[in-house]
């Protein structure tokens, strides 16, 4: 009898800590992707506290979570190359990690995005991108872009384009799902449009109107600013942004942050004036950036100095810093409603 005491307030204990577990757990949480220590972080965005640290598999770059908020996919580059061919999968609800969807001959995964209710990748190795469908759990579409170094990949909220960095070949592709007239009848079918955009292009982010794409040049140390509705390079903004990564509009669109891997600054432009409005010491360079879905902050990751900054959107300045592990590149954001 009482065995069977202990054993009840033990699971009435273990239970108690899972329900407290549970309820602790913000609502909205910030991923952050360590290469160094090979994990992800959750991170709460009010306390700066790290929740909790899973394995993200080896030499992850890029996450972004499903639309409930349940599971994480982190893309396995594999260095200079790409010689991987696995994306990491974690459960959010759980904290722990999945088995790795396996891309077969595909390699190099890095961008990706979730929409549709599933999951697009970029393979550089293969020049391709494609998508994941968790229920079949199979890769059930590919598409090649002919390009070197197919890098970030953005879809449309409508599903009907999507948007990828060229690194190598120092282009974007636009490609567009439209429907063809063949012997058979209406076909749906996918066209690419690449335009020409400056040396490195990698970072990029597309204004919420859809009506431009900002792309950072790395090796240029340029910003090209694409007409996403007539497809083509309508300016190019000499912003001194050499080895720039990523390049993010804030939530109100008002300005774009653009971070450098070997600079100290983050650099701040006005997406209408398009210059620029202030450089921010932020270390000895940076990768990735999120936006807080509220338009209070910006999370920069400084992957040198292994810790990410967090720069108030009104001010401009940088008002904490956050550890989440040894080199942190990629993050992203989890909403659960």
């Amino acid at each position: 009898m009482l065995k069977l005491r202990i054993a009840a307030a033990l699971l009435a204990a273990c239970l108690g800590s899972v329900v407290g577990n549970a309820q602790s757990t913000p609502s909205t949480v910030l991923l952050v992707l360590s290469k160094g220590d090979r994990t992800v972080s959750l991170v709460d965005p009010a306390t700066l506290s790290v929740l909790a640290r899973m394995p993200s598999g080896p030499d992850p770059h890029e996450i972004v979570a499903d639309a409930a908020g349940r599971l994480a996919y982190i893309s396995n580059y594999g260095g200079p190359g790409g010689a991987y061919n696995t994306i990491s999968v974690v459960d959010l609800v759980e904290k722990k990690a999945l088995p790795p969807i396996d891309l077969g001959v595909l390699r190099g995964a890095h961008g990706l995005d979730f929409a549709g209710g599933k999951l697009w990748f970029t393979a550089e190795t293969n020049k391709v991108i494609g998508s994941y469908d968790p229920a079949t759990k199979k890769v059930d579409w590919v598409l090649g872009t002919g390009q070197n170094r197919t890098h970030m990949i953005v879809l449309s909220e409508d599903l009907k384009r999507i948007v990828t960095s060229n690194v190598a070949s120092a282009t974007m592709s636009i490609i567009d799902r439209i429907t063809r007239q063949g012997p058979m009848g209406a076909q749906e079918d996918w066209d690419q449009v690449l335009v020409a955009v400056g040396r490195g292009a990698e970072g990029f982010d597309i204004t919420s109107d859809g009506k431009q794409i900002w792309a950072a040049n790395a090796q240029d140390g340029t910003i090209s600013v694409v007409d996403a509705v007539e497809k083509k390079t309508i300016e190019t903004l000499e912003a001194n942004v050499r080895s720039a990564n990523r390049l993010k509009f804030t939530p109100d669109g008002s300005l774009a942050f653009v971070s450098t891997l070997n600079g100290a600054d983050l650099v701040i432009l006005d997406a209408k004036t398009r210059r620029e409005v202030k450089r921010v010491k932020i270390g000895r360079g940076a990768a990735g950036i999120q936006m807080q879905p509220d338009g209070a902050r910006a999370f920069v990751a400084c992957t040198p100095d292994s810790y990410v900054v967090v720069v108030d959107l009104k001010t401009l300045e940088v008002t904490g810093h956050l550890d989440a592990g040894k080199q942190p590149d990629g993050m992203a954001w989890v909403v659960r409603h």
